[in-house]
């Protein structure tokens, strides 16, 4: 395997989510090898692709909205290193867990986990006491898992 490289994108300005959205499907669609793309905290505008090759980098921002080209000189890991905080997230949620809402409108709700998308840290729930369940989408940290399904099933 290549060392892999880092290039710096430029982006439209609070675009940075929407532009590393559509470089991930693009390098899916097209298997590049595109190992990882970050958006600097507190830098607007740029994000860091890391790829096996500038072309690989360059095939997946290709044609996406709001990307406005890559700057011409690579990027050394030593200068975005102290950008980076390694995070390691515990995602203890499963589908059909039943959990509390502990920030936002639903404060307090109960509600059933119907879906989970570990990307974007999200979940979709049905609130537990309302009429007619409607799917709600909310941040995998603002939920807590109260019980699990499985264990319902033992008693």
């Amino acid at each position: 395997m290549t060392q892999p490289h880092i290039f710096a994108l430029r982006t439209t300005a609070n675009r940075e989510e929407q532009v590393m959205d559509f470089i991930t499907s693009n390098a899916q669609k097209k298997k590049l090898e595109v190992y990882s793309i970050v958006k600097p905290h507190g830098m607007r505008g740029y994000i860091f692709v890391e790829a096996s090759t500038r072309s690989d980098a360059e095939q997946a921002a290709m044609n996406i909205p709001y990307a406005k080209g890559f700057l011409p000189n690579e990027i050394d890991y030593s200068e975005i290193e102290h950008m980076l905080e390694q995070v390691v997230t515990q995602m203890n949620i499963q589908k059909n867990d039943i959990c509390e809402i502990i920030s936002g409108p639903f404060k307090r709700e109960k509600a059933k986990v119907t879906r989970i998308d570990k990307n974007k840290e999200e979940v979709v729930v049905e609130l537990l006491e309302a009429a007619v369940p409607i799917p709600i989408t909310v941040k995998m940290d603002s939920v807590r898992v109260i019980r699990r399904e499985s264990e319902e099933e033992d008693d």
